[in-house]
């Protein structure tokens, strides 16, 4: 069960709907999928502090293959999901770009408002079109029907364009974008952000024994933003980096061959190989360290939750690789029971819209006129969802418990389960 961590109030369970699950996993945004839970009871009434968001039990869980299902038509197509007296702005592209998604993640938020046992809310479903002067036009909306709070949207420049709205407004946004640039003081991004995953795949391998880190980063924006990360984990763990080479999309080869030296046969200096790479591309880096010799054996495979794809899983250069991702159990009971509602296996993503209204949900119970303040949103014990316990720095960004995962023998296997609760702030 997820909880919601707050200040010492007396404890409130939550079960979930009941129903028969079964479905398919779409692997998306670099998360684990896997078992899929079975019957639980219906969820109580009041939620507080510690609250335990609605999910089924995991460990009645049964294994699912993965795959990507269709997205089936929103539960209900009206502007308006529950009538209570705290309104709360849902901005989704649901039509133009993104609008699968969007529409899937809009059944998510209404899944959380049944599960939530029809709490106070009303929220306010607007389309921003996939466009950040729709995201803008959706905003307003929202404000103007009195929304207390914006959750989304889905993209970079959509939350860009919202937060100037609501900034202005005086109202706070949680986002679901996994740009960290847009992240700032009362605009907070709940997603999977890399800065998380790489702090925890350094600090297990040093744990493991792990002292030198080579690295291999693509030059994208992505590849800028973990170097950084990368760079300042290693340091605060007390390891070293031993090398770092930068390499055009598609083209490994020659930084391979540039950081053979380290890597390579019985004179490598470097004990772990950190590559934030995607699905897509990093079959082409896995051949290049194949080609030069790389013996993961020797030297090992790091990598953040970009690398949960099966099709990785049989790569050479990655076996006995690790990689950190949110609990695999979580969001396949979520995805169990939105599969029942709605017909469908939910892409990987909807697990935010779930927990970004059980959440506002749980707070308006909970904190009353501050229920959305910056205080009672960055509260440093943090919220428990659908991917574990998570919460919201003051700068906007999230930080997120996570499991570790070692690639071996076609598959990923958890070597590091999700601490439950969170470091303290700034440790």
């Amino acid at each position: 069960m997820a909880r919601l961590i707050g200040a010492p109030v007396h404890r409130v369970r939550v079960l979930a709907l009941s129903a028969v699950l079964c479905a398919a996993l779409l692997p998306l945004g670099g998360c684990l999928g896997g078992d899929i839970a079975r019957r639980r009871s219906a969820p109580q009434a009041a939620l507080t502090p510690p609250v335990e968001i609605p999910q089924s039990d995991a460990s009645q869980a049964a294994p699912a293959p993965a795959g990507p299902g269709p997205v089936t038509p929103m539960a209900s197509a009206g502007p308006r999901i529950g009538a209570g007296s705290i309104k709360v702005g849902l901005i989704l592209p649901l039509t133009g770009q993104g609008s699968t998604v969007g529409n899937a993640m809009r059944n998510a938020a209404q899944l959380a408002f049944e599960e939530a046992q029809q709490p106070d809310l009303t929220l306010l479903v607007e389309d921003d079109r996939g466009t950040p002067e729709g995201a803008r036009e959706a905003t307003q909306d929202a404000l103007r029907q009195g929304a207390e709070i914006v959750l989304g949207p889905l993209f970079a420049g959509s939350v860009q364009s919202a937060a100037a709205v609501a900034k202005a407004a005086g109202k706070p946004v949680i986002g679901f974008s996994t740009d960290v640039t847009v992240a700032a003081p009362n605009v907070y991004l709940l997603s999977f952000l890399p800065q998380p995953e790489v702090d925890r795949v350094v600090e297990e391998s040093v744990a493991g024994g792990k002292r030198s880190f080579a690295a291999l980063i693509p030059e994208t924006a992505y590849g800028n933003a973990v170097e950084a990360a990368f760079r300042e984990a290693v340091g605060r763990r007390g390891a070293r980096v031993a090398a770092v080479e930068r390499y055009p999309e598609g083209n490994p080869g020659p930084a391979v061959a540039r950081l053979a030296r380290v890597i390579i046969g019985p004179g490598a200096t470097a004990d772990a190989l950190f590559i934030p790479e995607t699905a897509e591309a990093m079959p082409a880096v896995a051949a290049a360290l194949s080609k030069a010799g790389f013996a993961p054996a020797r030297v090992r495979p790091v990598g953040t939750a970009l690398w949960n794809e099966p099709a990785l899983f049989a790569l050479p250069a990655l076996q006995g690789g690790h990689f950190a991702a949110p609990d695999r159990g979580g969001f396949s009971a979520f995805s169990g029971r939105y599969q029942a509602r709605f017909g469908a296996a939910p892409p990987r993503v909807t697990s935010l819209a779930y927990d970004a209204v059980t959440l506002a949900a749980a707070l308006a119970r909970q904190y009353g006129s501050q229920r959305f303040a910056e205080p009672t949103l960055t509260n440093g014990a943090g919220f428990a969802g659908v991917d574990g316990t998570f919460r919201f720095r003051p700068d906007g960004q999230s930080e997120r418990a996570l499991a570790v995962y070692e690639i071996r023998n076609n598959a990923a296997t958890p070597v590091s389960p999700a601490p439950r609760v969170l470091a303290k702030p700034g440790i």
